[in-house]
């Protein structure tokens, strides 16, 4: 067990060199390999959480860092899961807590987050935002019947229908990552 602990030391020890070389998934390949050698490995959990936290922020939504991705939350979470999501990556990420690499970084992005969604104003103004972002308009044709498939011509396609309502849509769910406690 001794070589593990040996072998997940080095491991974190090239996450920490390729952090500070900002190769972020690099650093968290190593960081979740020594996790595994080693378990108990002290900071491991703490060095992980600051890595999901730097990964989350590269992501870009309307404009600026995606404010939901940097505190692991749906779009839809309301303020208590706001709230309790923010005060448990604080606790793991506050630079007094967390000696790892990164740490205060980290704990700021949470904290400006924090300022976003937490603030209902600054909230709603942000979510408008991401749904105008993603929001398409569709133009209708007046007078036209949607039912009726644009390369009808006046006689009933029974073959196209029945294969049409036999497609099912998935729909697609957000899964927050697991954190160590």
């Amino acid at each position: 067990m001794e070589c593990n602990k040996d072998e997940a030391l080095r491991a974190k020890e090239i996450a920490e060199k390729k952090f500070l070389e900002r190769d972020l998934n690099g650093a968290k390949k190593f960081a979740l390999k020594a996790q595994n050698l080693f378990p108990a490995l002290e900071g491991i959990c703490q060095m992980i959480a600051t890595l999901d936290v730097y990964l989350a922020s590269e992501e870009i939504a309307v404009g600026e860092k995606d404010w939901y991705a940097i505190l692991s939350l749906s779009v839809s979470a309301n303020e208590d899961t706001v709230k309790k999501q923010y005060r448990k990556l604080a606790l793991q990420l506050h630079p007094d807590k967390n000696r790892s690499v990164g740490a205060e970084g980290a704990f700021k992005l949470i904290s400006e987050a924090w300022s976003v969604l937490s603030d209902k104003s600054r909230r709603m103004l942000y979510d408008q935002k991401r749904s105008a972002k993603g929001f398409s308009q569709k133009t209708s044709q007046p007078n036209k019947n949607n039912n009726v498939p644009s390369n009808a011509n006046g006689f009933y396609n029974f073959v196209n229908t029945a294969a049409s309502k036999a497609q099912t849509v998935k729909k697609s769910t957000y899964v927050t990552p697991a954190l160590c406690i």
